[in-house]
């Protein structure tokens, strides 16, 4: 191969040479002078090709492949001492369709990392204890077994054993007691009621939440057990803390260990849940938080009259104060979220962030219990805000085109984990007094450094209404604005989610970037971080004001030369599916293609066969069948505007979607393929709301950039 480019590459230079210099000019040259231009000439194209290779494999390196390939960091927890931070990062085998989830600890002092190493273990659920150890579970076929292990290597000790429906565990602050969650099953099976049936396969539902999102009802709940420890080992009597009550412990099916948390003087075991079942919590977002006083063996509602989700409960390290995360609407999931405080010995509560127009995704005292530090998305970033409770004023601390995920805070640093649309999430600490922050850990530097990136521009585009519209527009890298580029319509899903600096491992825009689109991302109505009255906005109004968004972003973009007009598709899933099918109904051929990933269509059918009827009650205003609703189903269904469907569309679903459930996709291909507009369903029958098997979403990838490969590439 060599050999044949070395002979290419005489040649060429053979040919440039004697139609550049004339016949008298050659001969007026040595033989010497021939010789050393020719090789000149040939090391101009050596260059001129390398170049060209290097631009051509740039462009096309960053593939579905590559992008199943990255390590994906989590984590990221300070230990007592603030020594070490323990965090975890995966690697995906697709082939296998397993993961493997490798432990490191970073040395806050030595500010160097080491992998937890042991013979022993395959670590699951790895959290401090004390200083350097960190417990770990250990499932065996019919037992879940709690242990630690030194950091430093060695020194196993194993605690307890736990039933093998134990979810997970957490120790109290002083090691006293550990609190699990276990499935524990509350009614009796079909084979139990029916013993002569032992074929029988059916379910028997008198009341609604039959099914959530991707699981069917069953015989099961989750509930919480409290143990004792003494001198490191788990007793064997477990006590259930929430007494003949046929309820989760924390609320399903995303809920864990995060809404259970210990009081600091180890006296009350505390947990957010919706002490509700049938049509009451399929209505009703009045989660609370209850205290289980350890000594008495008795709860207690401690936020009692707030009537939306109240998550999160906390308490400061001091033992002062109890708070929590608080939305005062009951039925709107996307409400503000406030940090609310309880002062102990007053029992006075203070809404800190009532008079701030953020809404709070987490938050964390800091170890002198003088300061708050919380997550808030603003302008499409999720950054990071401190709270001084004496002066009771914030400001924001960090700054930038990225997202912070979590917080660990210490003394004089705090420990975050952070991404962007180019990057996934690595480790950083963030100084307290500076807000200066500073990358630990660049875990796929072997896969990325080496690549060319897309550039991701912040534009404010003009909306119908003249609002201001933060809206993401991302360039293919090697961007050539005298060239002509497709383009790709994002909407976003939620519908209340923010277009923020997310690496999504489905839609991601580096990924669609490198394929050659420049990706138009607007946070359009209904997005968080722009006010409260932004985000909420869109409800009851998803096919008004949120489309006209989509078209004044579309239509201002397009006016730059490097965008091809006619060649401008619409991507999106959940809600953004919905948009997509909407768009469809009435784009006036600005779009060129469409692909909709588990979106709603028939806005009738899906209130009748969704389960948190909440979302639909809110987003809707209730059933389809009150006269007071009617205007609103008919002006927001997409397949209202079916008759003016005529343009390419991919329909993507999931056959274990219920809340958005496989018809709403069925539905919409047959009325493309009714109409003869080319279309295709990609279908994933094991598959929910997202795509989460490696080789499924591989395929999914495929198929997603095969589509628009027909459609807006020929």
């Amino acid at each position: 191969m060599i050999r044949r480019l070395g002979i290419l590459m005489r040649s060429l230079s053979e040919k440039i040479f004697y139609k550049t210099h004339s016949k008298s000019k050659r001969e007026l040259l040595s033989s010497h002078e021939k010789s050393k231009t020719m090789k000149k000439l040939s090391l101009v194209l050596v260059l001129c090709l390398i170049s060209v290779l290097l631009v051509n494999s740039q462009t096309s390196s960053f593939t579905p492949e590559l992008l199943w390939k990255l390590k994906r960091l989590s984590g990221g927890i300070l230990s007592p001492n603030e020594n070490y931070v323990l965090y975890k990062v995966t690697s995906i085998d697709v082939e296998k369709e397993k993961g493997s989830t490798d432990i490191f600890i970073y040395d806050t002092k030595a500010k160097k990392t080491f992998q937890l190493n042991s013979p022993f273990l395959k670590i699951s659920q790895p959290r401090w204890m004390s200083n350097y150890r960190i417990a770990f579970t250990e499932r065996k076929e019919n037992e879940v077994e709690i242990a630690s292990v030194n950091v430093f290597g060695g020194d196993r000790k194993v605690h307890g054993v736990l039933p093998k429906t134990t979810l997970d565990y957490k120790f109290s602050p002083k090691e006293n007691y550990l609190v699990a969650l276990q499935r524990v099953k509350t009614r009796p099976t079909l084979q139990e009621q029916y013993s002569d049936l032992p074929k029988a396969n059916a379910i028997i539902s008198d009341d609604l939440m039959y099914r959530h999102w991707d699981t069917w009802k069953d015989e099961y709940n989750t509930q919480l057990f409290l143990y004792g420890v003494s001198d490191g080992n788990i007793s064997e009597n477990g006590k259930n803390l929430i007494l003949n009550e046929p309820f989760d412990a924390v609320m399903p099916p995303f809920s864990g260990m995060e809404e259970i948390t210990f009081s600091t003087d180890e006296e009350y075991v505390l947990y957010a849940t919706k002490k509700m079942n049938g049509n009451d919590f399929a209505t009703s977002t009045n989660s609370e938080i209850y205290a289980y006083h350890i000594p008495k063996g008795t709860t207690e509602n401690w936020t009692k009259g707030y009537i939306g989700y109240d998550t999160h409960p906390t308490f400061s390290p001091n033992g002062e104060y109890f708070s929590w995360l608080s939305m005062k609407r009951d039925g709107f999931e996307s409400d503000k979220n406030d940090i609310i405080i309880r002062d102990l010995k007053s029992k006075e509560d203070i809404n800190l962030t009532e008079e701030i127009d953020l809404t709070v995704s987490s938050f964390s005292w800091s170890p002198d219990s003088k300061t708050i530090y919380f997550i808030a998305v603003t302008n499409a970033t999720y950054q990071v805000f401190e709270y001084d409770l004496k002066k009771r004023k914030y400001e924001q601390l960090t700054d930038g085109i990225f997202n912070y995920n979590s917080l660990s805070i210490g003394a004089k640093e705090i420990y975050a984990t952070r991404q962007s649309m180019l990057v996934p999430t690595d480790l950083f600490s963030i100084s307290r007094k500076k807000g200066e922050a500073e990358q630990l850990t660049d875990v796929n530097e072997d896969l990325l450094d080496d690549l060319p990136k897309p550039t991701v521009e912040k534009r404010w585009i003009t909306t119908s209404d003249n609002k201001k519209m933060l809206t993401w527009v991302i360039l293919p890298p090697n961007f050539d604005e005298s060239k002509k580029y497709p383009s790709l319509l994002y909407c976003q899903g939620g519908p209340q989610s923010a277009v923020s600096q997310f690496f999504s491992y489905r839609w991601n825009f580096r990924l669609m970037a490198e394929q050659g689109y420049v990706v138009i991302a607007p946070n359009r109505r209904g997005l968080p971080g722009f006010g409260q009255e932004w985000n909420d906005a869109i409800s009851k109004d998803w096919g008004g004001q949120p489309m006209r968004d989509y078209i004044a972003a579309v239509d201002e973009v397009k006016k730059e030369k490097y965008i091809d007009a006619n060649r401008i598709g619409a991507v999106g899933a959940s809600y953004g599916g919905f948009s997509v099918y909407y768009l469809a109904g009435m784009h006036e051929g600005r779009f060129s293609s469409f692909i909709s990933h588990c979106g709603l269509f028939n806005m009738t059918s899906w209130y009748g066969s969704t389960e948190e009827l909440f979302f639909a009650n809110w987003e809707l205003g209730g059933p389809y069948w009150k006269e007071e609703n009617k205007t609103i189903y008919e002006n927001n269904s997409p397949h209202h505007l079916v008759a003016n469907w005529d343009t390419p569309i991919l329909v993507i679903h999931g056959g274990k979607d219920y809340r958005v459930p496989d018809t709403q996709g069925l539905e919409a291909f047959q009325a493309a393929k009714i109409k003869g507009i080319k279309s295709r369903l990609l279908y994933f029958p094991d598959e929910n709301h997202w795509i989460l098997q490696p080789q499924n979403a591989l395929l999914w990838q495929r198929e997603f950039y095969k589509w628009l490969d027909e459609t807006l590439t020929k």
